[in-house]
């Protein structure tokens, strides 16, 4: 599955593998647990996301909320984009991540993995929790101006 249809989230869980969705769920109850207020859980791009609303964030480029978190089975493996480390925090957190010992295999904003066993669950809770809605607002609206 490369982009689901799905409406919800429980959806969107339904329709994986098994073995896929206790990837993503895991994964999922570690941003839920450090996720900050404010934040909403809901699909969007064909994933789960978690966005700013835009009754908080205003107008954006896109008439879309801010996404600050998503994840989603692609074909190969699991994406989970962290919006937050994206400029100039992704240098840190690559380093971070590398000083756990496991492989980093990242894009932009995007870390690629194929069980939770990948990922130093604690470091990504930690990026979770690392910006709150007004902090994040704020970085969108510096790196638009």
């Amino acid at each position: 599955m490369v982009q689901s249809k799905a409406v919800t989230v429980e959806e969107y869980l339904a329709e994986l593998p098994e073995d896929r969705r206790a990837t993503v769920s895991a994964v999922r109850d570690v941003i839920l647990a450090n996720l900050p207020d404010g934040y909403v859980e809901g699909m969007r791009w064909g994933m789960i996301t978690y966005s700013v609303p835009l009754e908080v964030s205003g107008k954006t480029y896109n008439g879309q909320p801010l996404g600050y978190v998503s994840i989603a089975s692609q074909k190969n493996y699991v994406s989970l984009y962290l919006m937050g480390v994206y400029g100039e925090r992704e240098q840190e957190f690559r380093a971070e991540f590398e000083a756990t010992g496991r492989k980093l295999d990242m894009g932009k904003s995007c870390v690629r993995f194929k069980r939770p066993d990948d990922l130093p669950l604690d470091l990504i809770g930690r990026e979770v929790a690392r910006q709150s809605v007004d902090d994040f607002v704020a970085k969108v609206r510096e790196a638009q101006s």
